[in-house]
């Protein structure tokens, strides 16, 4: 009986936010009102920070020269490499691609001081020319990312609105392939993609990823010499400030980046519990959201996303008291001869935690036409237990939080 208690709180947090999901996942069905192209023109300057990155960026920058644009150019920001990182770039199209080269004891300081003295390049040299910073468009690209060739296309109508200040494309992985881990996570990027930033384009939230994000210049000089924060999520930060200044975050749906999935269990809980420390770390933007972002509904939903981490702490106590509940009640239930209520407590839970799955799987399955509907909600059930990874990344970032550790580990690549 000591049990029930917990297995209520476990019933009440899965309802609570499979309720939220649910509806969320109602809204993105919605249609978004086409928005026809003016004829403008804008310059697009493609951020690459960069620290050790001789593995993926060549491939990266063949991507952005490739592109059927010509009002485009790349910046590599090289924060103080050890490798070939700066020479690659150097071999590149020097018309299309721009060096910067960091040097210690300034660099390595993260990645959004790499970001803002990129910015910083931008403002205060001739290369941008007499260009209106509110017609010039600067993406943040990760080293490993390859942009799909049609993305300047998708993404320019979006600035067709002068009070559109960023816009975030899908993130997918193109190793997915390469095992279930790697199909997982592009899984787990187009779930929250089609699902969560689709209908928070009607909330008014939409939030910024650390790669495919697209934003005014002059949306980045309203939030000051440096838009971005020191933050291990510096990408979260600068979405709900330019919220809160006032511009709109829009999504799109029909271009994307792609890019590495990590390949090894512990690296990606490594690269989650970075994810998961930064976002403790946001919790002070709260008063802002409360204070000045524009819209009850807007500021009530970005509440709730920074709350997450807690909600998962929360959450990882759970799992197992309720597990040991459901099986004792299981084992009383069979002695007892009512094999019936034993069955309601396998429906039960499953009901609870793989309706889900379902959901997902659909998504999934819209998005990648290679596998079928059936795999996709195998796959659907199989993520929802992928999900368990942030429990352990949760509890990592919140050591890493407690024990002051602040350095910014980063992501390996192959």
């Amino acid at each position: 009986m000591t049990d029930v208690p917990l297995i209520w709180a476990s019933v009440g947090l899965i309802a609570m936010a499979g309720t939220y999901n649910f509806g969320l996942f109602l809204l993105s069905r919605r249609k978004v009102p086409h928005r026809p192209d003016t004829g403008d023109q804008r310059f697009y300057v493609f951020m690459l920070a960069c620290l050790n990155e001789e593995m993926v960026l060549g491939e990266s920058l063949a991507r952005i020269t490739a592109l059927p644009a010509g009002n485009c150019v790349a910046l590599v920001i090289d924060d103080a490499s050890e490798d070939r990182t700066a020479e690659i770039a150097r071999s590149a199209d020097p018309q299309r691609v721009w060096l910067h080269q960091r040097h210690l004891p300034d660099a390595r300081r993260g990645k959004g001081a790499a970001l803002n003295d990129g910015v910083r390049l931008l403002r205060a040299s001739s290369l941008l020319g007499d260009r209106d910073p509110h017609d010039v468009i600067v993406c943040v690209v990760d080293a490993d990312g390859r942009l799909d060739r049609h993305v300047i296309d998708a993404v320019d109508p979006f600035f067709n609105d002068p009070w559109t200040g960023a816009a975030q494309i899908g993130v997918r992985m193109y190793n997915r392939r390469e095992g279930l881990l790697a199909r997982l996570q592009d899984m787990e990027f187009v779930v929250y993609g089609d699902i969560f930033q689709s209908a928070r384009r009607f909330i008014g939230s939409v939030g910024m990823g650390g790669n495919g994000q697209f934003m005014r210049l002059s949306a980045l000089d309203s939030l000051g010499e440096n838009p971005w924060s020191d933050s291990l999520t510096e990408d979260l930060d600068l979405g709900v400030r330019l919220i809160a200044r006032g511009w709109t975050n829009q999504y799109c749906t029909t271009a994307a980046v792609s890019q590495q999935a990590v390949l090894d269990l512990r690296r990606l809980v490594r690269q989650r519990s970075r994810w998961f420390q930064g976002h403790l770390q946001s919790a002070h933007l709260a008063p802002l959201i409360l204070r000045e972002v524009p819209g009850r509904r807007a500021a009530m939903d970005l509440i709730y996303h920074l709350s997450s981490p807690v909600l998962i702490l929360l959450t990882s106590v759970l799992p197992l008291s309720f597990l040991v509940a459901v099986l004792g009640a299981i084992i009383g239930t069979i002695r007892t001869g009512h094999p019936m209520v034993s069955t309601m407590w396998f429906i039960g839970p499953y009901v609870l935690s793989f309706t889900s799955a379902w959901i997902y799987g659909f998504v999934y399955h819209r998005r990648e036409r290679s596998i079928s509907a059936l795999h996709a909600v195998r796959l659907g059930h199989a993520f929802v237990l992928y999900g368990y990874i942030w429990f352990a990344a949760g509890w990592w970032g919140l050591w890493r939080a407690i024990t002051g550790k602040r350095t910014w580990l980063k992501t390996d690549r192959s």
